[in-house]
Order: C-alpha cells, then structure tokens, then sequence
C-alpha cells in the first residue's frame, strides 16, 4: 500500500518540478519560435526565456518572481488502497515544497472582510498559502497520479469564463472564445502565451476541464481544434512580452467534457503567461 509519506514526498517533488522546470515539450516549442521567428529584438526575448528556463531548471529557483498557487489535480485508480490520512499528506507536502521552492510569501491574513480587503497584512511563511480544492476522479487500475500546477495571478485576472451560442458549430464557439482572448493577451504581458480551455456543461465543469487540459496538455501533440485556436491567437501579432512578431501563443491546450441538449456551451480559458502551465506529475503504486 502506498504511505503517507511516500504521498508527502511525491507532492513536495511535484511542486517544486512544477515551479522550477520546463517540461521537454516546452523548451522544444521555444526553440521551434526560435527558428520561426523573423522579427532579430523578438527571437532574442524569446532567447532570453529560454536561457532563464535552464537556469531555473539548473539551479532550482522558480522561473518566475509569481510563484503561484498550488492546485491539485488527483486520480484515484479504482483498486488503490490508500492510507487513511492520505488527503493530509498532499496537503503537508505542498506546505513542504512552498517552503523548498521557495515560493513567495502571499498568504493575505485576518478574517473573511479582512483577506478580501487585504488590510491585516501577510503571512511570512510561504506555506501559509493554502491550495486551491482538490480536484478529485476515479479512474481503471491501482494507481494514485497526483498533477500539481502551480497558477500565476496574471493569467487569473485575464482569465474568463462565458457563455458561447453553438450555433451547431465548433468553429463558431473556437472563433468567438478565440476573439476575447485576443483582447486578453495584449494586457497579459508576459507572452508568448499557451491557452487553455475547457468546454462543459457549467461554469464548475468548464472551469475543472480546462484545468485538466493544463494537466495533460502537450505542445508537441496539437491537434486540428488546438492549432486553430493557436493561429487565431498569432494573427494579433502581439508576440514576446508585447514587442510584436509572430510569436503571440506557442499553443493551446483544449478539454471538452460532456454537453447537454442546449443551445450554449459554457467554456472556460485562461491565457497562460510565459512560463506556464506549471506543472509537475508523478505516479505512485
């Protein structure tokens, strides 16, 4: 059976992989926009990312000063046996790696009014930042697969979730997703950007899609619905950290869940900064 321990130690790992590395796939789409691009000031930006992404990687430091908020994505095989305090050892381990990343101190103290108005200060201990809830699903084997992201705050605030007429088209609800996000990623700053997107049946199902797709997302396997999606978001030529070029989104990444006899979708996408999706996985059993 798989320990509590083992558990604590596999988050603490997977936080700080997601805070401080770039997954293979990542670095070879920066070297891919690298090659593409045309515009000599956005290839050196683009340059310079990926130089900070193998530092990060080789000294341990978070890529970037926005560390993030830990979520956590976990699959429960159906045959798993678990111990019984297994839920408090993920949340152990991630105080334990917010403390080793380190992440930045952004825990707003004080009672309900007073974390919203943010007027009792800040906790100084990294780990004082709880994670966001659990998403939690079963799946076939004996297997626990536990996903940390670690999600910055500029995407957050650009981020939306809205209501999209079908209209009996996938293109149509793409086009017309596609078309708030452009006016998103010319605020977001630390572009190139990757989208994610999830398509539900409610504004919580979307929500979880779309962080699944962050999950499971691969730059290197894009299909039809993600390169369009990607295309659309280049055609704004806002390109690295606003500078122009060709280089505006490196990808997307798209989930869609199941649908209901209704004319709408719910869909849900952040623009993803820079550095993101960060993310690490591991499974144990």
């Amino acid at each position: 059976m798989i320990t509590e321990n083992e558990i604590r130690e596999a988050v603490k790992s997977c936080l700080v992989e997601a805070g401080t590395t770039y997954r293979r796939d990542q670095f070879d789409a920066y070297e891919r926009a690298i090659g593409a691009e045309k515009e000599t000031y956005c290839r050196w930006v683009l340059e310079q990312i990926l130089e900070n992404g193998r530092i990060a990687k080789e000294e341990q430091l978070p890529l970037c000063d926005d560390t993030g908020i830990p979520h956590v994505i976990i699959e429960v095989g159906e045959e798993c046996e678990l111990p019984k305090k297994w839920l408090a050892a993920i949340k152990v381990g991630i105080a334990d790696g917010l403390r080793q990343l380190p992440g930045r101190p952004m825990a707003v103290l004080g009672n309900d009014i007073e974390r919203v108005e943010q007027s009792h200060g800040l906790d100084d201990d990294p780990a004082g930042l709880a994670p966001a809830p659990f998403i939690t699903r079963s799946v076939e084997g004996s297997q626990l697969k536990l996903t940390v992201l670690m999600l910055g705050g500029g995407p957050e605030i650009r981020a939306k979730t809205r209501r999209i007429f079908h209209r009996r088209s996938i293109r149509n609800v793409l086009g017309e997703a596609a078309s708030w996000l452009k006016e998103e990623v010319g605020s977001l700053g630390c572009t190139p950007t990757i989208i994610a997107m999830g398509i539900g049946r409610s504004q919580v199902e979307a929500s979880a899609l779309m962080l699944e797709a962050m999950a499971k997302g691969r730059l290197d396997r894009q299909n039809e619905l993600e390169t369009f999606v990607t295309a659309e978001i280049n055609d704004t030529h806002v390109g690295p950290l606003g500078l122009g070029g060709h280089t505006t989104a490196l990808g997307c990444f798209l989930r869609i869940g199941p649908a209901r006899a209704s004319g709408v979708r719910i869909v849900s996408a952040r623009p993803c900064c820079l550095v993101e999706p960060r993310r690490g996985t591991v499974t144990l059993g």
